[in-house]
């Protein structure tokens, strides 16, 4: 499994031609308390940077960004219920949309943990 990171606060992990999008815990930490998710419709094609889903919190409305293009074929469907999940497991059960990939090579572009705990480091 492999797991990337854009300069927006998205993941997403890889395994085989799927990956799993969510916000990272400093994304959620900025946003602060998050009360509405909005997901896409499974089957719908997202592209690299391009709006995948909404999330608002007490402090903010903000996309979520596809890291890398290709067809969402499966969503969190326990997030419009349960918003506040994004909060208290961002990298596991606040997960919001899992893509095909169209091209693996999109991923070379996004950071690697190492690189992203760098960049963290950057904008403190």
């Amino acid at each position: 499994m492999t797991t990337r990171y854009t300069k927006d606060h998205e993941y997403i992990r890889v395994e085989g031609d799927v990956g799993i999008v969510g916000i990272t815990d400093y994304a959620q930490a900025q946003l602060g308390d998050v009360v509405f998710v909005e997901l896409p419709d499974v089957g719908k094609a997202v592209s690299r940077g391009g709006e995948a889903a909404v999330v608002e919190s007490v402090k903010a409305a903000s996309e979520v960004y596809a890291p890398v293009s290709g067809e969402v074929v499966a969503v969190n469907d326990k997030l419009p219920d349960v918003p506040a999940t994004v909060n208290e497991d961002p990298a596991g059960a606040g997960w919001f949309i899992k893509i095909k990939l169209a091209n693996k090579a999109e991923l070379d572009g996004l950071m690697s943990e190492a690189e992203y705990a760098e960049y963290l480091k950057s904008i403190a």
